[in-house]
Protein backbone atom coordinates (compact mmCIF):
# COMPACT_ATOMS: atom_id res chain seq x y z
CA UNK A 1 0.00 0.00 0.00
CA UNK A 2 1.40 3.43 -1.02
CA UNK A 3 0.84 6.49 1.42
CA UNK A 4 0.84 9.63 -1.29
CA UNK A 5 -0.36 13.28 0.28
CA UNK A 6 -0.14 15.00 -3.04
CA UNK A 7 -2.22 14.89 -6.45
CA UNK A 8 0.96 15.25 -8.15
CA UNK A 9 2.42 11.68 -6.69
CA UNK A 10 -1.49 10.08 -6.66
CA UNK A 11 -1.84 10.59 -10.39
CA UNK A 12 1.82 9.68 -11.12
CA UNK A 13 0.72 6.13 -9.56
CA UNK A 14 -2.48 6.02 -11.15
CA UNK A 15 -1.18 6.30 -14.22
CA UNK A 16 1.13 3.27 -14.55
CA UNK A 17 -2.13 1.12 -13.73
CA UNK A 18 -4.16 3.28 -16.62
CA UNK A 19 -1.49 2.42 -18.94
CA UNK A 20 -2.24 -1.38 -18.52
CA UNK A 21 -5.87 -0.92 -18.88
CA UNK A 22 -6.38 -1.26 -14.84
CA UNK A 23 -9.85 -0.57 -13.24
CA UNK A 24 -9.95 2.19 -10.14
CA UNK A 25 -12.13 2.17 -7.97
CA UNK A 26 -12.13 5.44 -5.13
CA UNK A 27 -13.52 5.46 -1.37
CA UNK A 28 -13.82 9.13 -0.06
CA UNK A 29 -13.71 9.08 3.87
CA UNK A 30 -13.11 12.22 6.54
CA UNK A 31 -10.74 9.11 8.31
CA UNK A 32 -11.43 7.97 11.58
CA UNK A 33 -12.34 4.46 10.18
CA UNK A 34 -14.25 2.20 11.69
CA UNK A 35 -15.41 -1.46 10.36
CA UNK A 36 -18.58 0.82 8.00
CA UNK A 37 -15.71 2.36 6.59
CA UNK A 38 -13.96 -1.30 5.89
CA UNK A 39 -17.18 -2.58 4.41
CA UNK A 40 -16.73 0.17 1.80
CA UNK A 41 -13.18 -0.48 0.91
CA UNK A 42 -13.19 -4.24 0.89
CA UNK A 43 -16.24 -4.37 -1.27
CA UNK A 44 -14.20 -1.22 -3.52
CA UNK A 45 -11.15 -4.01 -3.48
CA UNK A 46 -13.11 -6.85 -4.66
CA UNK A 47 -14.63 -4.99 -7.72
CA UNK A 48 -11.51 -3.08 -8.94
CA UNK A 49 -7.60 -3.42 -9.84
CA UNK A 50 -7.03 -0.69 -7.35
CA UNK A 51 -8.73 1.02 -4.71
CA UNK A 52 -7.94 4.18 -3.40
CA UNK A 53 -8.66 5.55 -0.45
CA UNK A 54 -8.57 9.29 0.40
CA UNK A 55 -8.61 10.37 4.01
CA UNK A 56 -8.75 14.11 4.18
CA UNK A 57 -11.15 15.95 6.80
CA UNK A 58 -12.83 18.63 4.55
CA UNK A 59 -13.31 22.38 6.22
CA UNK A 60 -15.44 23.12 3.72
CA UNK A 61 -18.80 21.13 4.53
CA UNK A 62 -18.60 22.27 8.48
CA UNK A 63 -21.06 25.10 9.00
CA UNK A 64 -20.32 24.72 12.48
CA UNK A 65 -16.10 25.09 12.98
CA UNK A 66 -16.41 23.67 16.63
CA UNK A 67 -17.53 19.86 14.51
CA UNK A 68 -14.70 20.39 12.58
CA UNK A 69 -12.10 20.87 15.33
CA UNK A 70 -13.63 18.26 17.70
CA UNK A 71 -13.68 15.59 14.72
CA UNK A 72 -12.09 12.69 15.71
CA UNK A 73 -8.39 11.99 13.68
CA UNK A 74 -6.70 9.02 13.91
CA UNK A 75 -4.18 8.34 10.89
CA UNK A 76 -1.83 5.52 11.67
CA UNK A 77 -4.59 3.57 13.25
CA UNK A 78 -6.87 4.56 9.21
CA UNK A 79 -3.75 2.96 7.82
CA UNK A 80 -3.03 -0.22 9.44
CA UNK A 81 -7.37 -0.75 8.64
CA UNK A 82 -6.80 0.22 5.15
CA UNK A 83 -3.97 -2.00 4.55
CA UNK A 84 -5.30 -4.80 5.96
CA UNK A 85 -8.69 -4.39 3.55
CA UNK A 86 -6.34 -4.44 0.52
CA UNK A 87 -6.27 -0.91 -0.25
CA UNK A 88 -3.31 0.48 -3.09
CA UNK A 89 -3.40 3.49 -2.30
CA UNK A 90 -3.96 5.52 0.46
CA UNK A 91 -4.74 10.26 -0.72
CA UNK A 92 -3.77 11.78 3.01
CA UNK A 93 -3.83 15.48 1.15
CA UNK A 94 -3.22 18.61 3.30
CA UNK A 95 -5.68 21.50 3.08
CA UNK A 96 -3.32 23.32 1.16
CA UNK A 97 -3.06 20.76 -1.30
CA UNK A 98 -7.19 20.33 -1.82
CA UNK A 99 -7.47 24.07 -1.80
CA UNK A 100 -4.42 26.12 -2.82
CA UNK A 101 -6.85 28.99 -3.17
CA UNK A 102 -10.33 28.89 -1.88
CA UNK A 103 -13.16 27.38 -3.47
CA UNK A 104 -15.64 29.27 -5.11
CA UNK A 105 -17.87 27.16 -6.91
CA UNK A 106 -21.58 26.92 -5.97
CA UNK A 107 -23.20 23.55 -6.13
CA UNK A 108 -26.92 23.43 -6.30
CA UNK A 109 -29.21 20.35 -6.61
CA UNK A 110 -32.69 21.65 -4.97
CA UNK A 111 -34.47 19.79 -4.25
CA UNK A 112 -32.75 17.38 -2.74
CA UNK A 113 -29.98 20.07 -1.30
CA UNK A 114 -32.46 21.93 0.52
CA UNK A 115 -34.32 19.30 2.73
CA UNK A 116 -33.20 17.60 6.03
CA UNK A 117 -29.27 18.06 6.48
CA UNK A 118 -29.51 21.10 3.86
CA UNK A 119 -31.57 22.43 6.09
CA UNK A 120 -30.08 22.51 9.77
CA UNK A 121 -26.35 22.70 7.89
CA UNK A 122 -26.22 25.66 5.40
CA UNK A 123 -23.51 25.27 2.90
CA UNK A 124 -22.73 21.29 4.15
CA UNK A 125 -23.55 19.96 0.85
CA UNK A 126 -21.91 22.59 -1.00
CA UNK A 127 -18.90 21.26 0.68
CA UNK A 128 -19.25 17.89 -0.02
CA UNK A 129 -20.20 18.85 -3.72
CA UNK A 130 -16.51 20.74 -3.60
CA UNK A 131 -14.11 17.84 -2.08
CA UNK A 132 -15.78 14.98 -3.81
CA UNK A 133 -15.76 16.64 -7.14
CA UNK A 134 -11.58 18.04 -6.59
CA UNK A 135 -11.56 13.75 -5.64
CA UNK A 136 -13.48 13.18 -8.85
CA UNK A 137 -10.90 14.92 -11.05
CA UNK A 138 -8.08 13.46 -8.86
CA UNK A 139 -8.54 10.25 -9.04
CA UNK A 140 -10.41 9.87 -12.30
CA UNK A 141 -12.03 6.72 -10.77
CA UNK A 142 -14.38 3.95 -12.63
CA UNK A 143 -16.68 3.87 -9.75
CA UNK A 144 -17.06 5.09 -6.55
CA UNK A 145 -18.27 4.28 -3.10
CA UNK A 146 -20.68 5.37 -0.38
CA UNK A 147 -22.37 4.64 2.63
CA UNK A 148 -25.88 4.71 2.68
CA UNK A 149 -25.96 5.86 6.33
CA UNK A 150 -25.76 9.67 4.35
CA UNK A 151 -28.30 8.95 2.67
CA UNK A 152 -28.51 12.27 1.40
CA UNK A 153 -25.46 12.70 0.47
CA UNK A 154 -25.37 9.87 -1.79
CA UNK A 155 -28.91 11.21 -3.90
CA UNK A 156 -27.02 14.77 -3.87
CA UNK A 157 -23.40 12.99 -5.39
CA UNK A 158 -25.47 10.82 -8.10
CA UNK A 159 -27.65 14.11 -8.92
CA UNK A 160 -23.91 16.26 -9.14
CA UNK A 161 -22.41 12.81 -11.13
CA UNK A 162 -25.66 12.93 -13.41
CA UNK A 163 -25.58 16.61 -14.21
CA UNK A 164 -21.31 17.11 -14.16
CA UNK A 165 -21.49 14.18 -16.80
CA UNK A 166 -18.60 12.34 -14.70
CA UNK A 167 -18.24 8.92 -16.59
CA UNK A 168 -17.80 6.73 -13.42
CA UNK A 169 -20.68 4.69 -11.21
CA UNK A 170 -21.58 5.52 -7.69
CA UNK A 171 -22.24 2.49 -5.72
CA UNK A 172 -24.09 2.94 -2.77
CA UNK A 173 -23.09 0.57 0.23
CA UNK A 174 -25.80 -0.55 3.17
CA UNK A 175 -25.05 0.94 6.75
CA UNK A 176 -23.47 -1.24 9.30
CA UNK A 177 -24.15 -1.43 12.36
CA UNK A 178 -22.84 -2.74 15.69
CA UNK A 179 -24.09 -5.70 16.90
CA UNK A 180 -26.50 -4.29 18.81
CA UNK A 181 -28.17 -1.85 16.35
CA UNK A 182 -26.16 1.20 16.84
CA UNK A 183 -25.31 2.59 13.18
CA UNK A 184 -21.35 2.91 13.19
CA UNK A 185 -19.89 6.48 12.67
CA UNK A 186 -16.55 8.18 13.68
CA UNK A 187 -18.80 10.91 15.82
CA UNK A 188 -19.52 7.42 18.43
CA UNK A 189 -16.00 7.78 19.73
CA UNK A 190 -16.54 11.10 20.88
CA UNK A 191 -19.64 9.23 23.17
CA UNK A 192 -19.21 8.80 26.70
CA UNK A 193 -20.21 5.36 28.52
CA UNK A 194 -23.75 7.04 29.27
CA UNK A 195 -24.32 8.53 25.98
CA UNK A 196 -23.53 5.49 24.01
CA UNK A 197 -26.67 3.60 25.73
CA UNK A 198 -28.42 6.29 25.11
CA UNK A 199 -27.98 6.26 21.76
CA UNK A 200 -29.02 3.04 21.38
CA UNK A 201 -32.74 4.26 21.37
CA UNK A 202 -32.20 5.88 17.69
CA UNK A 203 -31.84 2.44 16.05
CA UNK A 204 -34.46 0.29 18.15
CA UNK A 205 -36.78 3.14 17.51
CA UNK A 206 -36.28 3.18 13.68
CA UNK A 207 -36.62 -1.11 13.84
CA UNK A 208 -39.79 -0.44 15.81
CA UNK A 209 -41.10 2.19 13.85
CA UNK A 210 -41.13 -0.29 10.62
CA UNK A 211 -42.87 -2.69 12.57
CA UNK A 212 -45.51 0.03 13.55
CA UNK A 213 -45.93 1.49 10.04
CA UNK A 214 -47.33 -1.75 8.66
CA UNK A 215 -50.56 -0.96 10.13
CA UNK A 216 -50.54 2.72 11.07
CA UNK A 217 -50.45 5.86 8.84
CA UNK A 218 -47.44 7.72 7.52
CA UNK A 219 -48.46 10.91 10.25
CA UNK A 220 -48.93 8.32 12.61
CA UNK A 221 -45.79 6.14 11.85
CA UNK A 222 -43.99 10.07 12.46
CA UNK A 223 -45.72 10.90 15.50
CA UNK A 224 -44.57 7.55 17.03
CA UNK A 225 -40.94 8.42 16.21
CA UNK A 226 -40.92 11.45 17.61
CA UNK A 227 -42.61 10.34 20.54
CA UNK A 228 -40.22 7.68 21.25
CA UNK A 229 -37.19 9.87 20.75
CA UNK A 230 -38.43 12.36 23.00
CA UNK A 231 -39.41 10.02 25.83
CA UNK A 232 -35.82 8.83 25.92
CA UNK A 233 -33.28 10.15 28.32
CA UNK A 234 -30.42 12.18 26.93
CA UNK A 235 -31.77 12.49 23.11
CA UNK A 236 -32.67 15.33 21.87
CA UNK A 237 -34.58 15.41 17.86
CA UNK A 238 -33.55 17.73 15.40
CA UNK A 239 -35.59 16.20 12.64
CA UNK A 240 -37.30 13.00 11.53
CA UNK A 241 -38.41 12.93 7.89
CA UNK A 242 -40.47 10.12 6.01
CA UNK A 243 -39.22 11.02 2.53
CA UNK A 244 -39.63 9.33 -0.95
CA UNK A 245 -35.94 7.58 -1.34
CA UNK A 246 -35.52 9.13 -4.97
CA UNK A 247 -36.41 12.91 -4.53
CA UNK A 248 -36.02 13.11 -0.63
CA UNK A 249 -39.33 15.14 -0.43
CA UNK A 250 -41.76 14.34 2.37
CA UNK A 251 -44.28 12.15 1.97
CA UNK A 252 -48.35 11.78 3.14
CA UNK A 253 -49.34 8.48 2.49
CA UNK A 254 -47.83 5.17 1.83
CA UNK A 255 -49.24 4.63 -1.83
CA UNK A 256 -47.37 8.15 -3.21
CA UNK A 257 -44.12 5.89 -3.62
CA UNK A 258 -42.36 2.54 -3.92
CA UNK A 259 -39.12 3.84 -1.98
CA UNK A 260 -39.86 5.37 1.32
CA UNK A 261 -37.06 6.26 3.87
CA UNK A 262 -37.07 7.75 7.04
CA UNK A 263 -34.15 9.60 8.05
CA UNK A 264 -33.38 10.76 11.16
CA UNK A 265 -30.47 13.26 13.13
CA UNK A 266 -30.88 13.11 16.94
CA UNK A 267 -28.20 15.07 19.81
CA UNK A 268 -26.60 12.47 22.23
CA UNK A 269 -25.34 14.91 24.34
CA UNK A 270 -23.17 17.19 22.31
CA UNK A 271 -22.69 14.79 19.11
CA UNK A 272 -24.99 14.56 16.25
CA UNK A 273 -25.99 11.09 15.22
CA UNK A 274 -28.06 10.04 11.96
CA UNK A 275 -29.36 7.14 10.69
CA UNK A 276 -32.09 6.04 8.34
CA UNK A 277 -34.34 3.29 7.32
CA UNK A 278 -36.41 1.98 4.54
CA UNK A 279 -40.03 1.38 4.86
CA UNK A 280 -40.28 0.53 1.14
CA UNK A 281 -37.75 -0.67 -1.43
CA UNK A 282 -38.18 -0.96 -5.02
CA UNK A 283 -37.51 -4.35 -6.14
CA UNK A 284 -34.09 -4.59 -7.48
CA UNK A 285 -33.93 -4.91 -11.59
Amino acid sequence: MEIVHTIKDLQAGLSALRAQGKKVGLVPTMGALHAGHASLVKRCVAENDAAVVSVFVNPTQFNDKNDLVKYPRTPEADCRLLEACGAAFVFAPSVEEMYPEPDTRRFSYAPLDTVMEGAFRPGHFNGVCQIVSKLFDAVKPDCAYFGEKDFQQLAIIREMVRQMKYPLEIVGCPIVREEDGLALSSRNARLSAEERKNALKISQTLFESRTFAASHTVAETQKFVEDTIAAAPGLRLEYFELVDGNTLQKIADWEETSYAVGCITVFCGEVRLIDNIKYKEPAAL
